[in-house]
């Protein structure tokens, strides 16, 4: 006997794809799994085109004809690529975005961290922002990266290598207490 799931729309974190370089096909296919609303850039389109993969967006003024039908345009109207996709995604009540990129500005990413869930993979990192009293279980001996200046540091679970580089010290949680509102990290995936 099988298990149906319903997904419903908006369910999933929306995929916002602005660069697929040195990013695991398997990776990908396992964030296209639940059917989510892809968004991407011209460039990235033509890849995802090639792949036979589905795009609901495009970030740009202007359509490519030799792509998809049903595909929709977001108008940057000034505003940068990530900037417009994520006014998009909050205005459409999406509470989470899973976002690929070959490189990626976190300080355009940050004024919608509180705002929207949003996690990054470049390459074979993966990064998202943490309140304070964050915890997560981890097995010993992952690195995780601290990308943004924090203050006041404390954490458990944890041994600093250097400012912004951690090891964990055993399988269990790692807590990380700050001042302030939210902090980037990163893990290898």
């Amino acid at each position: 006997m099988s298990s149906h799931h319903i997904v419903r729309e908006k369910q999933e974190p929306a995929l916002l794809l602005l660069g697929l370089s040195n990013f695991s096909a398997e990776l990908l296919g396992q964030l296209l799994e639940w059917s989510p609303t892809v968004i991407t850039i011209p460039f990235v389109a033509e890849q995802l085109n090639a792949f036979e993969i589905k795009i609901d967006f495009i970030v740009s003024d202007e359509l490519n004809e030799d792509l998809q039908s049903d595909i929709k345009l977001i108008h940057p109207q000034g505003a940068s690529m990530i900037e417009a996709a994520m006014k998009y995604l909050m205005k459409h009540d999406y509470q989470a975005v899973n976002v690929v990129a070959d490189d990626v500005d976190l300080q355009a990413l940050a004024v919608f961290a509180d705002k929207i869930n949003v996690v990054i993979y470049t390459g074979n990192k993966k990064t998202y922002a943490v309140s304070s009293g964050f915890s997560k279980w981890k097995p010993a001996g992952e690195i995780i990266r601290i990308l943004s200046v924090y203050l006041n540091l404390q954490f458990s679970g944890l041994s600093q290598l250097d400012e912004k580089t951690f090891i964990t010290t055993k399988d269990g949680f790692i807590r990380l207490n700050f001042d302030g509102d939210l902090i980037f990290i990163a893990e290898d995936i």
